[in-house]
């Protein structure tokens, strides 16, 4: 089945092809193979990166949107990705990016793709588990900017993933819920009983 892509803000688009025509934005990017490519780049794939902050066995927390991540693609592959974030003057463009997160993203999205039902590609940030995932959503309506995973949605662990935690093996998030919460160490504050 085909992803269903969210409509990326238009600001944010348009800041992503501002940088990537400002030669000093990319000559300045921690990003060799952006600034080696001998062929045009394109922003493709849109995703909107969420943020889970807390979770807990029984339900998740509603995420934020933290801002929109834009593959970069050189030829027939991504060599960078570029994220925006919003201020309160609207979309802006504020980095670029290589690593492994970069083609791992790449390779879960293709993995999706070949998936009996239709989903809405996201990220998923998970900071206290230093963990990125894809968002597979089951509400095709969304539009990318808010909710929550829904039990039945898939998540999608990217490389690196945590120990004991397997790449690009989806999972429902009610199965995997309660495997991240097991790995979460709530923080003590100096003083305080053990």
């Amino acid at each position: 089945m085909p992803l269903h892509v969210p409509p990326a803000p238009a600001p944010a688009l348009r800041s992503v092809l501002t940088a990537l025509g400002s030669p000093t934005a990319v000559r300045e990017a921690p990003t060799p193979a952006l600034r080696s490519a001998e062929e045009p780049a394109t922003p493709e794939l849109p995703l909107p990166v969420h943020v889970l902050e807390h979770f807990t066995p029984e339900g998740i927390s509603a995420t934020r949107l933290a801002g929109w991540r834009f593959l970069i693609r050189c030829g027939d592959r991504a060599v960078a990705a570029a994220e925006t974030r919003l201020t309160p003057d609207g979309w802006t463009f504020s980095h670029f990016f290589e690593g492994p997160y970069v083609a791992s993203t790449e390779r879960a999205l293709r993995q999706a793709e070949s998936l009996s039902q239709p989903y809405q590609p996201r990220l998923l940030s998970m900071p206290s588990l230093y963990m990125l995932t894809l968002w597979l959503h089951g509400d095709l309506s969304d539009d990318g900017a808010g909710g929550h995973p829904a039990a039945t949605d898939l998540l999608v662990p990217l490389a690196p993933a945590p120990p004991g935690i397997p790449s690009h093996v989806p999972h429902r998030v009610a199965d995997l819920l309660p495997v991240l919460t097991h790995r979460v160490t709530p923080v003590r504050l100096m003083g305080s009983p053990a």
